[in-house]
């Protein structure tokens, strides 16, 4: 690996930082709202006020880090992230920390989406899940982390504690980033963007091709389904349960054990399934995940039923990663951007719907509209996919 070349190990642990920082709220969604006098469905509008920049800001950093570079995108954005994080421990209220949820969402944006179409620069498309895979074991690591630690933060410490924590540490891993960012290359320059329409053209040019177009949509309804209904499992296993937080935190953790065997067996699951293969049977394993947790009141059937939703998810969700690194080659900043933002806004959107779903009729009817929806998706995607391969717009797996 060349100078200026940022690894994969790199780039993982500043993904590894931001995906702790975004999933350390779901343990510790049920403390907040008692913290802040509120409903669950209420304190999960921090969730979407991280989410939603998270998605919008993908229109941004796409086509600045075709421009000036990916790394210098992602070290830029990740100090404002650091900076952000270690400010929500001071939060006085639950609008206070949803302004900085907000702050750090829009900031983190850039590193697991940049750094996914960095891995499509360096990485043939034969060898580019599995070093996608390698990217999302620091990923998986990251779920595990914060769930466990928020479990163990919200029954022994104060949760504020857990985000200066992860602000501080976000900090030793920028400056390594730093060093690696000045010494890369400044991509050739472009002509300049003059106006805001000339700036999203290159989103309009993508959606007209209907195979875009289908991982486009596609990811946005994963997004809607799945996390509406994953954001809510902390305090469903509170409110039924009335388990300890530092064991929710545990069994929480079991997603990301899910999807570190995914990503230490993707070489062989992608050889044995292809990727139509793994959306289908990862859309079948999120559905019987979610029926299972709803309808089966047994919180030690739980554990391994969280391992599989995790493995599941990972099975769905990383084709449609690699399938959006070669959306457009020469643009991949942008293509891997337009993939994030979708992700990220049917995630919000579908995290405030199903959050209404949780304090109206309740946690089981919001998990089973997830579950279906996912198995529908699943069967949908892939019907569309083998029309595009047979008519030639999309390469097979």
């Amino acid at each position: 690996m060349s100078r200026g070349q940022a690894s994969v190990a790199l780039l993982g642990s500043a993904a590894f930082m931001v995906t702790a920082d975004v999933r350390v709220v779901n343990p510790l969604l049920h403390i907040i709202a008692n913290d802040f006098n509120t409903d669950v469905g209420t304190a999960g509008l921090i969730v979407t006020a991280y989410a939603i920049p998270y998605g919008f800001f993908q229109l941004v950093y796409g086509p600045l880090a075709d421009r000036i570079g990916k790394l210098r995108v992602i070290t830029w954005t990740l100090a404002v992230f650091a900076v952000g994080t270690a400010l929500c421990a001071l939060s006085p209220s639950l609008l206070i920390l949803a302004l900085l949820r907000f702050l750090t969402g829009a900031a983190a944006a850039a590193t697991i989406s940049m750094s996914l179409a960095y891995i499509g620069d360096t990485f043939p498309y034969e060898e580019r899940q599995v070093a996608i895979g390698g990217f999302l074991t620091a990923v998986a690591l990251g779920n595990i982390l914060s769930t466990s630690l928020g479990g163990i933060v919200s029954d022994f410490l104060n949760w504020h504690y857990i985000f200066l924590l992860y602000g501080l540490a976000t900090g030793v891993i920028l400056w390594r980033l730093w060093l690696t960012s000045r010494l890369s290359p400044v991509p050739e320059q472009k002509p300049k963007v003059e106006n805001l329409s000339a700036y999203l053209k290159p989103y309009f040019e993508l959606l007209k091709n209907p195979a875009p177009r289908l991982v486009i949509i596609g990811v946005f309804i994963e997004g809607f389904f799945f996390f509406g209904g994953f954001s809510f499992l902390g305090a469903f296993l509170r409110d039924r349960y009335n388990l300890a937080y530092i064991l929710i935190g545990f069994m929480l953790s079991g997603f990301g054990l899910g999807s570190l065997v995914y990503s230490r067996s993707v070489r062989w699951l992608v050889k044995k399934l292809g990727e139509n293969g793994l959306i289908v049977l990862g859309g079948s394993l999120t559905f019987i995940c979610y029926l299972l947790i709803s309808l089966v009141e047994s919180w030690p059937l739980f554990i391994p039923v969280n391992m599989l939703l995790g493995l599941g998810y990972y099975m769905f969700h990383s084709t449609l990663q690699t399938k959006a690194t070669e959306l457009a080659p020469g643009a991949r900043g942008t293509a891997v951007s337009l993939f994030a933002f979708s992700l990220f806004i049917g995630q919000g959107i579908g995290i405030a719907l199903l959050g209404l779903v949780v304090d109206g009729p309740g946690y089981v009817l919001a998990f089973i509209i997830a579950g279906v929806g996912m198995v529908l998706l699943a069967g949908w995607f892939v019907y569309k996919s083998v029309g595009y391969e047979r008519g030639g717009l999309i390469k097979k797996s």
